[in-house]
């Protein structure tokens, strides 16, 4: 994502199965997980791991007490968004605290960070991201990731009289914790919708559809010009999900959404939303409407179909406009779409899903997790958070700070769309909570929807089936939102 980043960031889940692969050879998951109250209580580190991290002591200037001269280890994901945003702040760590900072920039960071954390080495700061990142439920339950409850509670860089909580989205926090512990900070901030070029709807006298059916009718209409209406990552279906998912919390409303997120029993049998969105995907797909071939498309593939025009439509977040960079012609116009209306939706035309992503944590048994804490809070000021803007073309999770800014095109739509939506905005977790589950398992479902090969009523039928089956698994960690 960035992603997300693309992921994610934008593949942000392909790698897991890897991951878990790997994880069993070195012996991370064989053991007993530690029941979550337990991880709750050792997520910050513990008094043992308190004593071991040398730490500086506190002033106005340097709150969180970070030790002057302390070497810093920070692991970024090089992905879709690169990792230039966070040499910058890690420039500015070292001038204020005369130390060496360790920057490895890769997009391998599960499988070259898992032997660490078993060595008891992991990195101090680390981006989660990308497509072999890190099981972070795992690391919180196992009482890895450091609490980050002190950077919230720190002074802001801009504005000493606002804690952190107070600069940032409120839904970033609700995101990064675990039970009750905020132990991720997810520093990007997607906007996820159907992404298109204004300039080829404007060649071609076509506006935006309304409705679920007016694209169809519109997809009707450019299939009859010899464009594909849409392509999609066939290898990687669950960027379908960012839409699909969120179509679904659209017109069926939240609370029948949390109960997908909860894992209730008949979440998604008894929702007619789902029926209705699964159902659209069943039309584009019996009618043709995908680009042939996008079963087989990697995500940059299929952004670089897009970008030359071989199709209107495609479902991603908002990292794909400096992803797709290369590809992308100067006029292109890159923008993206709010959700499209169904039948008698419980939220109105507009709503967009839009939330927090590029997973930072802090390794709560690191040499240095103040230091990494002190990172984060040098990169959420709006000095850099106005640099990632620039140098991504993407937000981040702190209030306001692109306002007066010239943004590209597709961050430029992507604002006004976040703006346009006001309250009226989706945030999802079970992409997160149970990765296996969504990217792998409904995933593969999706990928036949797509293809024609499975019809909506089957691909509901056993979703619930695979649902239900983790549900029932002792061994996965659950997590609960409140309706």
């Amino acid at each position: 994502m960035g992603s997300t980043s693309a992921e994610n960031n934008g593949a942000a889940g392909v790698g897991r199965r890897e991951l878990i692969k790997r994880s069993a050879a070195l012996g991370l998951i064989s053991v007993p997980t530690m029941s979550f109250l337990s991880a709750c209580a050792t997520g910050g580190g513990g008094d043992e791991k308190e004593t071991k991290a040398p730490e500086g002591a506190k002033s106005a200037a340097n709150p969180l007490g970070v030790k002057k001269g302390l070497a810093l280890d920070a692991f970024i994901f090089k992905g879709g968004l690169g990792d230039q945003y966070a040499k910058d702040a890690e420039a500015d760590y070292k001038t204020k605290y005369a130390a060496t900072v360790k920057h490895t920039g890769t997009q391998q960071v599960g499988p070259k960070l898992t032997p660490r954390f078993a060595g008891g080495n992991p990195p101090d700061v680390i981006d989660n991201s990308g497509a072999d990142h890190l099981d972070m439920n795992k690391l919180s339950t196992q009482g890895q990731l450091q609490d980050l409850q002190a950077l919230l509670d720190a002074p802001s860089m801009d504005d000493a009289s606002k804690k952190i909580s107070d600069v940032i989205h409120p839904s970033t926090i609700e995101k990064g914790k675990h039970g009750d512990v905020f132990d991720v900070l997810y520093y990007a901030f997607t906007i996820y919708g159907t992404w298109y070029s204004q300039k080829v709807l404007d060649d071609n006298g076509w506006e935006y559809p309304k409705t679920l059916q007016d694209m169809v009718t519109l997809s009707g209409e450019i299939k009859k010009k010899g464009i594909a209406p849409w392509t999609y990552a066939g290898k990687y279906p669950y960027y379908v999900h960012f839409n699909l998912f969120a179509e679904i919390a659209k017109i069926g409303g939240m609370d029948g959404w949390i109960a997908i997120d909860n894992l209730e029993p008949k979440a998604w049998t008894s929702n007619d939303a789902v029926k209705e969105v699964v159902e659209f995907y069943e039309e584009l797909a019996a009618k043709k409407y995908f680009l042939e071939g996008s079963q087989g498309l990697t995500h940059i593939q299929s952004q670089t179909a897009w970008t030359k025009g071989k199709a209107v439509f495609i479902p991603n977040g908002s990292w794909v406009e400096n992803e797709a960079a290369p590809t992308t012609p100067k006029d292109f116009a890159m923008s993206v779409g709010a959700l499209f209306d169904g039948t008698g939706d419980k939220m109105p035309n507009g709503t967009l899903r839009a939330e927090p992503s590029e997973p930072y944590i802090v390794a709560a048994k690191g040499k240095n997790p103040v230091g990494g804490m002190e990172l984060l809070r040098i990169m959420l000021s709006k000095k850099h958070a106005q640099n990632f803007a620039k140098l991504v073309k993407s937000l981040t999770c702190v209030l306001d700070a692109t306002e007066g800014m010239t943004l590209s095109p597709g961050l430029t739509s992507a604002s006004a769309a976040f703006k346009a939506a006001g309250d009226n905005i989706i945030s999802l977790q079970l992409q997160e909570w149970y990765p296996a589950l969504t990217d792998e398992k409904i995933g593969g479902l999706t990928g036949q929807l797509l293809t024609g090969d499975l019809k909506a009523a089957d691909w509901i039928k056993k979703t619930q089936a695979y649902a239900d089956a983790v549900a029932k698994d002792d061994s996965v960690e659950k997590f609960k939102r409140e309706k």
